[in-house]
């Protein structure tokens, strides 16, 4: 068998998973709201291994939403193209 030891090792320590201060939230907000720098940021963030597990979530969420609205504004843009040049040919004739 062998000896226990009493030594506790903070899981957040050690595998940098320690919660996030509101503060940090403000920040990557903040920085994530700058246009080219937001996305740039985000990128390092989400994908880094040594970033803090909380940020990484985050980064990837948002990267995951501007993904989102990217693609719907393809969508409604195409069909609102759609729309308009349909109407325009419908008018010449």
């Amino acid at each position: 068998m062998e000896p226990q030891t009493n030594e506790y090792k903070n899981p957040a320590v050690y595998e940098n998973t320690a919660p996030l201060s509101i503060g940090n939230y403000v920040v990557m907000m903040i920085v994530g709201g700058i246009p080219l720098v937001g996305l740039i940021m985000m990128l390092i963030w989400a994908f880094s291994g040594n970033t803090n597990r909380n940020k990484q979530n985050y980064a990837r969420a948002v990267l995951i939403m501007m993904l989102v609205v990217v693609v719907l504004g393809v969508i409604f843009s195409g069909s609102i193209l759609a729309l308009y040049t349909s109407s325009a040919l419908a008018q010449k004739s």
